[in-house]
């Protein structure tokens, strides 16, 4: 018989303490819509940190952990009815696998921020134990949770725009412009560490996220690519920016660019995609709105919230037009499909066909893209071969 999962979803944390950013966004996201709550968590690998960490959220002191290992063990003995239906994983880069697997082979479902991996190795291992163990895995590219975002994807499978010739992603910053990670600046430290990063800095960070992007609107995959990265900020041992010809299967062409050191720009990622038909923009500073452009008629401006918008939306628009919703509103979309999976696999039911968020999958092709640019960059900005998931 099935089991029924009519009550709030019961998530434990892995990071995502004090002084960390990630941690709060997952946690706001994951409780947006009410239907799950944080009853535990390793905050940190200090473990004085991590139970103050747990006071702050005024969790159970007896179910804040001084280590990942020991909350697994403890979590696993729990009864059903106080058992944890899924772990959040929002360490840095090299932290991500051993807690994952640790949890997947103890019995539950993992949603895990990107990239997935310190590297491609431990992408594909991942892979497999996700494989045998039958418990959802997510990945939180949050981007692809925005409404309009959506709508693009939609207008492309439509075929409004025709068959896709040209894609143009950028995700420009520029908080990383001076060497701030000298000071002890606690995100620019660890994400400009090839030890804790991984073999790209800028463009493991954010790159990915211009890369998924992309894939998840135009359905397209990379063939081949081209690329350059360089480290402009003396000492810096990671790219912090990073140019990319891509190759698209199917024969489109691409521009992906990738900076921490374009001064002024904030949060700037935007894509275009222009097909025979049409083309069109969506720029996440503006998530609202998506531009539809025209040969041969005026430009249309799409807003967020609005009846002309595909059905299929609704679930994901909270507020009324003109009431603007962004970058968190994106995260809990992301969480909602998740939770419909997880309410599935916890109530020994089906999966639902149509699902939309982030796998592991995904997971493995980002991965592949942060390798694949490195060694394109590495061969003096070469053609490579995009191997295949």
């Amino acid at each position: 018989m099935a089991k029924s999962t009519s009550r709030k979803l019961r998530f434990g944390m892995i990071g995502g303490g004090q002084g960390a950013f990630i941690g709060a966004v997952h946690r706001i996201a994951a409780q947006m819509d009410g239907q799950a709550e944080l009853v535990a968590g390793a905050f940190s690998s200090d473990a004085a940190r991590s139970k103050a960490s747990g006071a702050d959220l005024f969790l159970d002191p007896s179910r804040v952990y001084g280590s990942y290992a020991a909350m697994a063990e403890a979590e696993a003995a729990r009864p059903a009815a106080e058992r944890l239906d899924f772990v959040v994983i929002v360490t840095p880069n090299h932290q991500h696998f051993p807690p994952a697997k640790l949890f997947l082979e103890s019995g539950f479902n993992v949603v895990c921020d990107k990239p997935v991996t310190f590297d491609l190795k431990e992408a594909k291992a991942l892979q497999k134990v996700v494989k045998r163990s039958g418990k959802i895995f997510a990945l939180t590219h949050n981007y692809t949770g925005n409404v309009m975002v959506k709508q693009a994807r939609d207008l492309v499978r439509s075929g409004k725009l025709g068959e896709i010739r040209k894609v143009v992603v950028e995700y420009p910053q520029g908080w990383l412009s001076t060497h701030i990670e000298a000071s002890g600046q606690k995100q620019a430290d660890w994400r400009t560490d090839p030890k804790r990063s991984g073999a790209a800095g800028c463009m493991g960070d954010i790159g990915t996220h211009a890369e998924n992007l992309a894939r998840y609107v135009t359905g397209l995959h990379i063939d081949e690519l081209c690329a350059d990265l360089t480290a402009f900020v003396k000492g810096r041992k990671l790219d912090d920016d990073g140019n990319v010809l891509l190759r698209f299967k199917g024969g489109a062409k691409g521009i992906l660019h990738s900076s921490q050191i374009s001064v002024g720009e904030e949060n700037n990622l935007s894509l275009r995609v222009y097909g025979e038909k049409a083309g069109l923009e969506w720029k996440q500073e503006h998530p609202n709105q998506l531009t539809v452009k025209y040969p041969d008629k005026p430009t249309e401006i799409w807003g967020r919230g609005n009846g002309y918008l595909s059905p299929s939306l609704a679930p994901f628009t909270r507020t009324p037009a003109g009431h603007p919703e962004g970058y968190l509103e994106a995260f809990g979309n992301i969480y909602l499909e998740i939770f419909r999976a997880i309410r599935a696999e916890v109530s020994g039911r089906k999966l639902p066909k149509d699902l939309d968020f982030p796998t592991i999958t995904d997971g493995v092709e980002g991965m592949i893209f942060i390798d694949t640019v490195v060694k394109s960059s590495a061969k003096g900005a070469r053609w490579v071969k995009f191997p295949t998931t």
